[in-house]
């Protein structure tokens, strides 16, 4: 059995009644305590949520969850423009000279998120990213003649961070 200790800290007793409003902060004239018993504590949070699938294994592409895409030789095409974190797949290829560009668009001004360039001969280039998008912010995608970009955009969470399975 382990001793037991008497917390007397006003700061601590405030964080449980502003946690735990339901149990009045322990009641009135009862002092936290601790002991130097260990005791296990088991977080089933996740599996009670139906939420316990890894986190790497959450990021998967899956057959109903993926937008894909290929572009050659357009200007801003819209990729997306749902809120949330998007996990992106995409190759580039270059057959001849051009770039092409990964930006965001607020409706007002564009920023280049990724940007190509292809020299004449033929390259390609295999990369990931992943980028947030914001209430009226689009994910778009410019490639010019002679080069290509394609690939898959999944969203792996929603604006407020909570996880999307696949």
């Amino acid at each position: 059995m382990g001793q037991e200790y008497f917390i007397n800290s006003e700061k601590l007793q405030q964080k449980v009644r502003n946690l735990l409003p339901s149990q009045g902060g322990a009641g009135s004239n009862v002092d936290l305590s601790s002991t130097t018993q260990i005791v296990p504590i088991i977080d089933l949070t996740e599996t009670a949520e139906g939420s316990d699938v890894r986190k790497d294994l959450q990021t998967a592409f899956s057959y109903k969850n993926i937008t894909d895409f290929s572009v050659s030789n357009a200007t801003n095409t819209v990729l997306l423009s749902n809120t949330g974190y998007f996990r992106m797949y995409y190759t580039f290829n270059g057959f001849s000279s051009g770039t092409a560009n990964i930006n965001l668009f607020d409706g007002t001004t564009q920023k280049r998120v990724i940007a190509f360039e292809s020299g004449g001969s033929n390259s390609t280039s295999i990369a990931e990213i992943t980028v947030f998008l914001d209430v009226g912010v689009s994910l778009r995608v410019t490639a010019s003649s002679g080069v290509g970009l394609a690939g898959s955009v999944r969203q792996i969470a929603d604006i407020d961070g909570n996880l999307i399975d696949p």
